[in-house]
């Protein structure tokens, strides 16, 4: 196509997209010859990528997807209501300079313009007034003590708060001495992998962290089947497990809550064989649909063990968890974490105790439960009027959703997504390598991560990138 003069307004731009490869990377190419050349100032408006795909003859994905690499590379700014705009800078960025790395698996990781990797809340709605109110009541209560080396099971303030609002929220039952505080579920984990032993029994879904650190600490893991219903417990009796690690409020990330009967089935199950249930509370504190399900460790708590964390409720910067632990444990547990293990901050227990006793953190979680719903409404309207195609799941509880999407699917989207610079994860990597289920293709989304300002322009990026995945 023959180039004309551009008009400064950007009302019109004619390329010449003549040459060898893609049309987008033809486009691009012609995009930063015309800023590097000067013919588009900075600032100069593009038109927008409709009127431009239909004044070059192509896809209008193409002119989209060519837009959101050449904002990445810091060649063009795109801000609503101003439309997409040469940036404005001294000197051109070199086309050769790089602006990604290689991920593991070989693809090209781009910057990250809309962040929607399931698992973290809004850093931005992080309560900083109340915390910083429960600092100071917390250092100016603290007993001398509280800052030497104290308890390996962690602040006896924090462990007491646990105690009482797990009872009363999660329908947890413990006493503050069965509770030990550690650094996250991770930390919870790699401690119960030194003191459990034979197989562990994981869901054919879930985090492959998990299981490597289980397998870090010598166990194998057998998968189990999974279904709308949470894990198939009945597997448990046939697979020479002697534990058992579920998601029982929330399964990650498929989504099913775990059925009453088969709560009921994996009690029988861990006291029949003298099994041990780890209970990964995820996504407890958000349920949407009814009251937050209770704690399978409320039915059998000699055989449980319950861990939580502030991850997801408030963030994962903090490094707080806690396990609730069968008395039998308890010794254990503390053997294997050491006097000299590293734990969590002092001052950062005695202010989690304060916030939680005061009440703050119950009112930070209905602030953020009715955030988060009200994103997951979105997204859900927003995908079923733009990619009707695509069926959601796993939204009566948490953080993110599943898309399941056709053959072929998933990683056209991750792939359409890398290049919109959208962070979103494939529902194939969390497949158990070993699991009898059939492979399924879909995409994990969260949809905690964004600031508010910032979720309809990632849920934008998102239908985009599913509009040619059938």
């Amino acid at each position: 196509m023959a180039e004309s003069e551009v008009n400064p307004t950007g009302s019109d731009l004619h390329l010449d997209l003549s040459g060898e490869g893609s049309v987008r990377s033809r486009l691009m190419g012609a995009l930063r010859e015309a800023v590097r050349s000067g013919r588009l100032a900075p600032g100069t408006r593009l038109p927008p990528y409709r009127g431009l795909a239909a004044d070059l003859g192509v896809a209008r994905n193409t002119v989209a997807e060519a837009y959101a690499e050449l904002v990445q590379e810091g060649w063009l700014t795109a801000r609503q209501g101003s439309g997409t705009r040469v940036a404005r800078r001294v000197a051109p960025l070199r086309p050769d300079r790089p602006d990604r790395v290689d991920d593991p698996r070989g693809l090209p990781r781009r910057r990250v313009l809309h962040d929607l990797a399931p698992s973290s809340p809004d850093a931005s709605a992080f309560p900083r007034s109340a915390w910083r109110a429960s600092v100071r009541r917390a250092l100016t209560e603290a007993p001398s003590e509280a800052f030497a080396a104290g308890d390996v099971r962690g602040r006896p303030e924090l462990r007491t708060a646990l105690a009482e609002y797990l009872a009363r929220a999660r329908g947890v039952r413990t006493d503050p001495e069965r509770i030990v505080v550690c650094s996250g579920f991770a930390h919870a984990l790699m401690l119960l992998g030194r003191v459990v032993e034979g197989a562990v029994a994981v869901e054919s879904f879930g985090l492959g962290y998990h299981r490597e650190l289980v397998a870090q600490a010598g166990l194998r893991t057998v998968p189990l089947t999974v279904d709308a219903g949470g894990a198939r417990v009945g597997e448990l009796a046939g697979s020479g497990a002697a534990t058992a690690l579920l998601t029982p409020a929330h399964q990650f990330p498929l989504g099913g809550a775990l059925l009453p009967e088969r709560r009921a089935e994996v009690i029988d199950w861990a006291r029949a064989r003298g099994g041990l249930l780890i209970e990964d509370d995820y996504d407890g504190e958000f349920r949407y649909d009814r009251r937050p399900v209770g704690a399978v460790q409320g039915l059998a708590p000699e055989r449980v063990v319950y861990i939580g964390s502030v991850g997801k409720s408030l963030s994962p910067a903090l490094r707080l968890g806690w396990m609730v632990l069968p008395g039998f444990l308890v010794d254990r547990v503390l053997a294997a974490k050491g006097p000299r293990e590293v734990w969590s901050g002092v001052v950062d227990q005695l202010t989690l105790a304060d916030f939680i006793s005061c009440g703050s953190y119950d009112r930070h979680l209905r602030r953020m439960r009715q955030r988060y719903r009200r994103r997951r409404d979105l997204l859900t309207d927003t995908l079923a009027r733009r990619v009707p195609g695509v069926r959601v799941g796993g939204i009566a509880a948490g953080l993110h959703a599943v898309l399941e999407l056709p053959e072929g699917g998933e990683a056209a989207a991750l792939r359409a997504a890398r290049r919109l610079g959208l962070a979103v994860d494939g529902l194939a990597d969390y497949r158990h390598p070993d699991s009898a289920m059939p492979p399924r293709e879909g995409l994990v989304v969260g949809y905690g991560t964004p600031p508010e300002h910032a979720f309809p322009a990632a849920v934008d990026a998102l239908c985009l990138a599913l509009s040619g995945t059938g």
